[in-house]
């Protein structure tokens, strides 16, 4: 299947910055200017440019703790990205989220948590809101599939179902839940099953290809938007790094090299790379190392908060 051109520099571009973002926050984490633990989405990329890319600037986004890549391909702020995980008053929250709590109203990105399943209600809120206000915007809600279970993802899913709100479920299916592998924790993988339960429509997309991520989110976003009712994506994928820090986690045992080496195969990053012109990719290579400079300056360069700030927008 041959694919546009502009579509291809687009979604390469996509794929490119939060990769070379998120490798950058592993040259730099050893030095402890990053004051969060950082949950990376390197292998895993795939999954939110293909669905984002379908995504209007008013359509609202909610995540998990591992959300450096969703955020991004809403179209986030990677000056203020990296300058909350410095902890600098110019980050996102004023450096006092973090990595796994990352938020931008403007960009669409009302926020991710660190527990398990937390923004799966929060989402079906928002969605009856836009729902009761008349909104053409839909919610889009990521989430593992260790969310699924829990109980909560079963009373969202209910009630998105009976009220036929606008939102649709992302699950990024990357088998480990940490390190529990899902067959260790289901009797049998029937993620869409479990959609399908509550009469969701939903389809699963094995081997992380982009194109047909972006196609199924396609049709999926445009039922939801013309008042079909929510629908599921179960998106399979891997991330190549430990499930939390910058490390690499094969000695712990829990998966194979053989495993891994079948995912960092097949590559997205490196499959549109070799899709496009050397010109081309050069240019977009160019313009994403001069971005992530720019943000790293912007952070090291931010203010801490100052001291009087602690208990700013905390309720006690």
């Amino acid at each position: 299947m041959t694919h546009d051109p502009a579509t291809i520099e687009r979604l390469y571009c996509q794929l490119r910055r939060i990769r070379r973002v998120e490798e950058e926050i592993v040259r730099i984490y050893p030095t402890d200017k990053i004051k969060s633990p950082v949950h990376l989405s390197i292998g895993q990329e795939a999954v939110a440019v293909g669905v984002c890319d379908n995504l209007g600037p008013d359509d609202i986004l909610y995540g998990t703790y591992r959300g450096h890549a969703i955020y991004l391909a809403k179209g986030g702020n990677l000056d203020r990205m990296m300058a909350e995980l410095y902890g600098k008053q110019d980050g996102l929250a004023a450096g006092k989220a973090g990595s796994m709590h990352l938020g931008d109203v403007a960009a669409g990105m009302i926020g991710t948590s660190a527990i398990v399943g937390t923004t799966l209600p929060l989402s079906l809120g928002h969605a009856f809101a836009l729902r009761r206000r008349g909104s053409a915007a839909i919610v889009c809600v990521f989430f593992g599939e260790g969310a699924m279970d829990e109980g909560v993802f079963h009373e969202t899913a209910n009630f998105a179902a009976l009220k036929k709100l606008p939102i649709l479920f992302v699950c990024e299916n990357n088998r480990y839940a940490i390190y529990s592998h899902v067959k260790d924790r289901m009797p049998e993988v029937n993620l869409c099953e479990r959609a399908e339960a509550y009469r969701i429509p939903a389809r699963r997309i094995a081997g992380g290809d982009i194109f047909a991520i972006r196609a199924a989110a396609a049709e999926a976003v445009a039922a939801v938007r013309a008042g079909g009712g929510p629908r599921f994506l179960e998106c399979e994928t891997q991330r190549w790094r430990d499930h939390v820090g910058p490390g690499e986690d094969l000695h712990i045992g829990y998966r194979t090299a053989a495993d891994l080496a079948s995912w960092r195969a097949g590559d997205q990053n490196a499959r549109l790379a070799g899709l496009l012109g050397a010109a081309a990719r050069e240019r977009i290579d160019a313009e994403v190392e001069a971005e992530i400079a720019r943000a790293m300056d912007f952070a090291e360069k931010s203010p801490f908060p100052a001291a009087h700030t602690m208990y700013d927008h905390v309720y006690r």
